[in-house]
């Protein structure tokens, strides 16, 4: 079995209909309070990351915050995360994909904090397929 065969997800992945991403680049230059895109629709989220389209290519590696927004949520969920791939959706009205890894969870500086884990589970336990495998979607990319 090739390393393209082996599923590296720990988390389950879920869809919620109707939610999207926002989010900007960290980083030296970076500005705090814009926005590089938002309304981004989500195709999937777990505990670990998140997959979605976007308009725009993102840089392997990159730090990035994420406020997600679901519909009959009270606010947005704010996250800080990595890009760890970004690819071309072909034929489609949003030119790319994206798969962000969640920063870790915890009280530090750059960690989420435990809140938004709580908040993960608690959509996870709402949208979650109970059949569903842990392993990835149709038309998935590489591990988020």
């Amino acid at each position: 079995m090739g390393d393209k065969d082996v599923e590296r997800r720990l988390c389950q992945r879920f869809t919620i209909p109707g939610a999207t991403i926002s989010y900007r680049k960290e980083g030296l230059f970076a500005s705090k309070k814009r926005t590089e895109e938002e309304f981004c629709p989500i195709l999937d989220l777990s505990r670990g990351g998140v997959r979605f389209l976007t308009q725009k290519p993102l840089k392997f590696k990159s730090r990035i915050s994420l406020q997600l927004s679901v519909p009959g949520e009270r606010g947005p969920l704010d996250l800080k995360g990595r890009v760890r791939w970004s690819t071309f959706n072909a034929g489609k009205s949003y030119k790319y994909q994206a798969g962000v890894q969640f920063n870790a969870y915890g009280l530090e500086r750059s960690q989420n904090g435990p809140q938004a884990l709580t908040r993960i589970v608690a959509l996870e336990s709402r949208f979650l397929d109970p059949g569903s495998p842990v392993g990835p979607t149709e038309g998935g990319g590489p591990a988020a």
